[in-house]
């Protein structure tokens, strides 16, 4: 098979980590007799930087033709540092998801054997935790109405869902809980946001079309709490786009690093397959931040793009290896010896 991926940097460490899922999926379409064409796009601050844009037509156009896009981070702290900014690197990541109409992030979470002892929670808790968060990725407060009023003294975002927003969201995840334990659970706020009980209004109507699964409704605040005391009660969990940010990043307790979630986000047109974690400036062009979640991104697009399973078998038991082995990055290496990011990459791409 032929595969044409639209490689995107970004910012920061992004550079450094998308290198390593590179090496590692050149070695997969070695060995799986692929053929494997790059193009490159600027995003995010480096965008700006040259184009005055953080989202350029250009980059634009790269990923339309391509089949998937590699995505790393965007984020710059000379743009973080200024509240007055007119242009931000973020802004590239969101016009990235509403132009290509990638309105369905999927963040799995699972734990591995060997580092459950670097999750901040109990090992009873963790030990056997596998969900998938799905969150809805273009609609909500962050696209919303903005603004300033009263000389910059108040300030608005409108937390706005539309009908069809909230029910390719609800297909798309009822379709995943088919395909595992057949658990869902909707999170919201519908004891006071009018949008939530869109939401829960919305999922009680489709609930009866899955009678295989069951559905469960559950408070952003409860299921934060349940993320960290029971993460195992968990299957597929679905929710709006900023409930979503911020509990995902929190299931990255779970597996004990954010440096090893990976995540897909799928909609109309091109996946883009990407970190779950930012750009991580500190550590930018030292070759030490973990590569791992990108290179498990790699591992989805094979899956979810191409349909090509075994290839992303091939990554995920690499990955594994390498960390039952000790191969792994700072963030992860404890006392033990510390690799680099490339030597990381290295290790999983001449495993497979």
């Amino acid at each position: 098979m032929k595969l044409k991926i639209a490689k995107l940097p970004g910012d920061g460490i992004g550079p450094e980590v998308v290198e390593q899922a590179v090496k590692v999926v050149d070695a997969v379409c070695r060995k799986f007799g692929h053929e494997v064409e790059y193009s490159f796009g600027y995003v995010g601050a480096c965008a700006i930087d040259r184009y005055g844009d953080a989202f350029p037509d250009e980059t634009y156009k790269t990923c339309l033709e391509s089949d998937a896009v590699l995505f790393g981070a965007v984020g710059d702290p000379k743009y973080d540092n200024d509240p007055t900014a007119k242009v931000r690197p973020e802004q590239g990541l969101l016009a990235m998801r509403k132009k290509l109409g990638l309105y369905a992030n999927l963040r799995p979470v699972e734990t591995f054997k060997s580092l459950i002892h670097k999750s901040p929670l109990k090992e009873e808790l963790v030990d056997g935790a596998d969900f998938l968060c799905m969150r809805e990725l273009t609609g909500g407060m962050y696209f919303g109405a903005k603004g300033r009023e009263d000389n910059g003294d108040t300030a608005y975002d409108t937390n706005i869902y539309h009908r069809y927003e909230v029910e390719r969201i609800l297909k798309l995840s009822y379709e995943y809980a088919m395909k595992r334990r057949k658990h869902l659970t909707v999170v919201d706020k519908a004891n006071v946001l009018e949008s939530s009980r869109l939401w829960r209004q919305v999922a009680q109507e489709m609930a009866p079309q899955y009678p295989e699964v069951t559905t469960d409704y559950m408070y952003v605040d409860n299921a934060a709490m349940k993320l960290i005391t029971g993460p195992k009660f968990f299957d597929v969990i679905v929710t709006e786009n900023t409930f979503g940010d911020i509990l995902t990043d929190e299931a990255s307790c779970v597996s004990g690093s954010m440096g090893l979630l990976a995540s897909a986000s799928i909609g109309e047109h091109t996946g883009v397959y990407e970190p779950i974690h930012g750009s991580y400036p500190q550590a930018a062009g030292k070759n030490i931040a973990n590569p791992v979640a990108t290179i498990l991104s790699a591992a989805m697009m094979f899956e979810y793009a191409f349909g090509l399973m075994e290839e992303g078998r091939a990554i995920r038991e690499a990955v594994a290896a390498s960390i039952e082995k000790g191969i792994v990055t700072e963030d992860l290496a404890g006392n033990a010896k510390a690799y680099s990011t490339s030597e990381v990459g290295d290790w999983i791409a001449a495993n497979i």
